[in-house]
Formats: structure tokens, C-alpha cells, sequence
């Protein structure tokens, strides 16, 4: 299972609902791609949930190589990058992801996080299986998962919930949709 996420930040005045009305008008067509695990179309906006910035920044759990490649190589991605310029994409191989209700979201928590040299990465790997499981079990969350930039040497950590009151540290981003169709067989083993 990949991660995968983009960040548009936009200037300081500009009009979010243009970035509402662009999810509520598109968010559906990757209700049923191929490969997707899931998709949280998500906001940040400058002064709310004490956020600098306004940003549009989704993030994506692949199912399938294919199904991303397929997504960014001649798939909806193209429309970003025809409206926005070509966003750096990020990605992170999982490591750890938990289900714990219906995708019934209003936010969800980023959180990025170093992996210090010298650190066991068997013992790592468990801490943060341990973190995802710790996490998903909190009342309100939804879903976390957590992966891994090996080229840097970075985890990022995922939560989703159910209210505006997260029990997690981390940028805090206002979920606008969620393109589920792959949720039920997720799966960070395969």
C-alpha cells in the first residue's frame, strides 16, 4: 500500500469556497477508481484550527501501484495540473493502517515526523503499528495510518475523525470528501 499527497498552498485572500465548489462538483469521480483505497480531499484555511495558510492538500492511500500511476500518468491529476501548475507529489510506502468506524469525517490530523539516525527500524516499525493502533482507538477517530519516505527518512502519520476536536498532534485539515472505494480490503501487509 502507497501514500500519497500533493499541497497546493494558495495565497492568503483567496477565496476557499472556489476550492469547495471544485470538490463538491468533482470529488465523486474517484468514488469508484481503480486501485484507491481512499482519497480525503482536504482544506486548510488561514486562522482556522490555527493554520498559516490556506491549502488544498489531498492525500490518497493506493491499493495498487497501477491504480495511482494510472491516477497521475493521463488521470484526473492532469486537471490540477492544468489549473494549479504541477504540484511536487509526494509519496510513503505504509507502514501501519487501522479502521475503526464508517468514513463519517470532518478532520483529519497530518503529523510529520523524522526518523532519527541510529534508530532501530524493527523497533520503530512496532512503535508506530503501536501509535496507529493507540490512535484509532481514541473515541471520535475514524482511521490512522501511518508510512514512510525512505529517500528522507520520514513517517507521516494520518488520522481522520469524526468531529473538529482531534486527540492527536499535527496540522489539522478540514475533510471536504472521501472517495472510499477501496476501504474494506485496505490492507498495509499486502
Amino acid at each position: 500500500m502507497n501514500a500519497m499527497q500533493y499541497r497546493i498552498t494558495l495565497p492568503a485572500d483567496y477565496d476557499m469556497e472556489i476550492i469547495r465548489r471544485r470538490v463538491a462538483s468533482k470529488g465523486h469521480l474517484l468514488d469508484d477508481w481503480q486501485g484507491l483505497g481512499l482519497k480525503a480531499y482536504l482544506i486548510r484555511e488561514r486562522g482556522v484550527h490555527g493554520s498559516p495558510v490556506n491549502e488544498y492538500a489531498p492525500f490518497y492511500l493506493w491499493n495498487t501501484v497501477a491504480g495511482m500511476n494510472a491516477f497521475l500518468w493521463g488521470g484526473p491529476f492532469q486537471g490540477i495540473a492544468d489549473d494549479f501548475g504541477r504540484p511536487s507529489v509526494r509519496q510513503w510506502t505504509v507502514l501501519a493502517h487501522e479502521d475503526a468506524a464508517d468514513p463519517c469525517v470532518g478532520v483529519a490530523v497530518l503529523r510529520r515526523q523524522q526518523v532519527a539516525d541510529g534508530v532501530q527500524l524493527k523497533g520503530l516499525a512496532a512503535d508506530v503499528a503501536r501509535e496507529t493502533e493507540r490512535l484509532v482507538g481514541e473515541g471520535g477517530a475514524v482511521l490512522a495510518a501511518a508510512a514512510v519516505d525512505t529517500s528522507r527518512w520520514e513517517l507521516i502519520h494520518l488520522s481522520l475523525w469524526e468531529n473538529d476536536t482531534p486527540k492527536a498532534d499535527g496540522e489539522v485539515y478540514e475533510v471536504l470528501h472521501m472517495s472510499v472505494p477501496g476501504r474494506l480490503p485496505l490492507d498495509a501487509r499486502s
